[in-house]
């Protein structure tokens, strides 16, 4: 399936006086970590040429995650939701539940670290978006539902043999404080709370009798298989045809080995935000599948 775009991120005004959150912000924020400054397009440049097909003596790229289909059928949820708490009784339509979000996400976290780290407009279409395409080769920047990094990726060495600069693992530090000081507990109940919004995006996006929370979940279990490089991360310039110089190469890296290059967008944001931010953002993502992985687990009573 390809990556969907949310039909509209724009607010609508809608008075909320709940304050159900996505626990899910836990997961879908690992998009800003990193991506915004090496992936996103270099408009000084023309687009790159569709890369050779590799021969059958190449590297083999590494197996894809399995990809939801529309059309397969599905008895039930494998993780009902339900299971950890009822849903709130009365909430917004999805289109209307942007300022009912955005007044959870402000009760929860601070008006301070929501604003500095997310986008409220379009939360929940933005968080189902990435989350899904986490585990694809591509995570459009424009669906993330939080701030880009700041400053510049940073490399270092030669032309011709290029790392990842230890410094650039610093970029990050304040993110990943941020995504290790969410209550999950509290988080997690409340986005029990507020997952029939979540099951709705999911469905817009194009998996009508398909369940967000199973695929939250089989999500987390592909980013935290990620591999965790313990030297320098070897990294490249891609090569762009055409006169017209690049103002910005900083945008173009990719990794110099095909394993990692092959790997899915979500890993590859990983492993390029260092190998101790990497474990422990890997470690947030196992508080929050030991929350909401409810397979077997009684739903409550009442």
């Amino acid at each position: 399936m390809p990556e969907r775009d949310a039909a509209d991120f724009r607010p609508r005004a809608q008075p909320s006086q709940a304050r159900p959150v996505a626990a899910v912000v836990v997961i879908a924020a690992l998009a800003a970590a990193a991506w915004w400054y090496w992936q996103r397009p270099d408009p000084s440049a023309q687009a790159p040429q569709e890369p050779p097909a590799t021969s059958e003596s190449g590297p083999v790229p590494a197996e894809p995650m399995p990809q939801p289909s529309a059309t397969q059928e599905v008895a039930g949820p494998q993780h009902p939701v339900d299971a950890l708490e009822p849903p709130a009784a009365s909430l917004p339509a999805l289109q209307d539940s942007d300022a009912h979000v955005a007044k959870a996400l402000d009760g929860l976290l601070g008006r301070d670290k929501v604003t500095r780290f997310l986008l409220t407009d379009g939360f929940v279409h933005r968080a189902v978006a990435t989350v899904d395409n986490l585990a694809r080769a591509q995570a459009p920047a424009r669906l993330w539902p939080v701030q880009p990094t700041p400053q510049r990726f940073l490399v270092e060495g030669h032309a011709d043999a290029q790392t990842i600069a230890p410094a650039n693992a610093q970029r990050y530090r304040a993110f990943v404080e941020f995504a290790e000081s969410i209550p999950v507990d509290e988080a997690a109940r409340l986005y029990a709370r507020l997952y029939p919004l979540f099951q709705a995006a999911y469905e817009e996006l194009g998996y009508p009798g398909r369940y967000f929370n199973d695929r939250l979940i089989a999500v987390i279990d592909h980013l935290r298989a990620a591999p965790e490089p313990t030297g320098p991360v070897q990294v490249r310039l891609t090569k762009v045809e055409g006169e017209v110089p690049s103002l910005r190469p900083w945008v173009r890296y990719e990794y110099a080995d095909p394993e990692l290059q092959a790997l899915s967008s979500g890993q590859k944001i990983l492993v390029r935000m260092g190998v101790d931010h990497e474990r422990r953002l890997k470690a947030v993502l196992g508080e929050l599948r030991r929350r909401i992985a409810t397979a077997g687990i009684a739903k409550p009573a009442g």
